[in-house]
């Protein structure tokens, strides 16, 4: 079922939690909305469910304007951080519990039940409560009562925030595979950028209420529509236009490079790191080397006590053997100019100074 968005805005008192929000969710597809706390992400996923009408705008699920329908109406599936499971229930009580409510034939609850067991990989331990399964179960439980009332769309809450690093990228892997077998419209809310990235079909960041960009991950993590969007999505460099790094180099002519005021913003991983010098490269000194196993990040500090980070793969790693102290000589590869970035960058994504 698809989901449209139009000019939605939503207010707290003198807070805009939303403004002018128009997004299509095309059917069948895994939506990320991505962006930091207070951007509008899950006030947005709220309006869609019903939790939290806007103000102005309508909410159209598969054709019909939702905007004023009850929640218990809309036949929407949500999934929240913390499970929201009954204690007092097993597994399999959990999940049939929607459909108990609905009055289903016990037969075709029973049946329900046991194949959503068999999808969430958990057969065998429908008999068990909450407090025995592992927190990865549990959230899986959760979807599995979320999906057993076969809603239109299915909406999820940060549904992996509160589990452990392992946990998630498993669960993160487990839901592409589930959705890809239910082919549910689904939203999912995230402020994590490899979890969006790794999910979803098309991601939405949001900022301060509004849609910053809307793609796939390699759309905006290539093409980025602004430097909010470059900055949140993945590591970036942010350095003064005037560095000696940037004498030679040729910036994206899709971007202004007119303003010398703006700064340049450089991926770690499209720096090149040499032994030698060329003609386009500076000088500098490795100030900290971190192994990560499949890529080593460097930080160097060039002669004009500007610090940048790099990536390097294994390999490139091995050419170069980097070790603190060594002089080393850096030039990008590839650096963005926004028009007018000076006053909208954030601090939070520097590396490097004089901005």
């Amino acid at each position: 079922m698809s989901i449209v968005i139009n000019n939605v805005s939503k207010n707290f008192g003198d807070f805009t939690a939303l403004k002018d929000i128009n997004l299509e969710i095309p059917n069948g597809k895994l939506v990320a909305l991505l962006g930091p706390s207070g951007s509008g992400k899950s006030t947005l996923l709220r309006a869609i469910a019903g939790l939290e009408p806007p103000d102005q705008g309508q909410i159209i699920i598969n054709g019909q304007d939702a905007t004023h329908v009850d929640i218990r109406k809309r036949n929407i599936g949500f999934v929240f951080q913390h499970y929201a499971l009954f204690k007092h229930l097993t597994i399999r009580q959990n999940i049939a519990f929607g459909l108990e409510i609905r009055k289903s034939p016990r037969n075709q609850t029973k049946e329900k039940v046991e194949e959503l067991l068999s999808l969430i990989q958990l057969e065998g331990l429908g008999n068990r409560y909450p407090s025995q399964l592992s927190g990865g179960q549990r959230q899986r439980v959760a979807l599995a009562r979320a999906l057993a009332v076969q809603p239109q769309v299915l909406l999820l809450d940060e549904p992996f925030g509160a589990l452990d690093a392992k946990v998630r990228k498993e669960l993160r892997s487990w839901l592409r595979k589930l959705h890809d077998e239910v082919h549910l419209t689904s939203v999912f809310v995230t402020h994590d950028q490899e979890e969006a990235m790794e999910v979803a079909d098309e991601i939405v960041v949001m900022s301060n209420g509004k849609i910053e960009q809307v793609g796939t991950a390699e759309e905006i993590y290539e093409h980025p529509a602004s430097p909010f969007v470059m900055g949140f999505i993945g590591e970036v460099n942010i350095l003064p236009r005037n560095a000696s790094l940037f004498n030679h180099h040729a910036f994206e002519p899709n971007h202004s490079n007119n303003g010398h005021q703006d700064p340049v913003f450089v991926r770690p991983h499209d720096f090149e790191l040499l032994r030698e010098a060329d003609d386009a490269s500076v000088a500098g000194t490795i100030k900290r080397v971190i192994h990560l196993g499949s890529e080593i990040q460097v930080e160097v500090i060039l002669t004009d006590n500007t610090v940048v980070l790099a990536y390097l793969n294994r390999e490139q790693g091995q050419q170069l053997n980097p070790k603190v102290g060594q002089k080393v000589f850096i030039k990008p590869r590839v650096a963005k100019v926004f028009a007018g970035a000076s006053s909208a960058v954030s601090t939070d994504f520097i590396y490097g100074t004089g901005i």
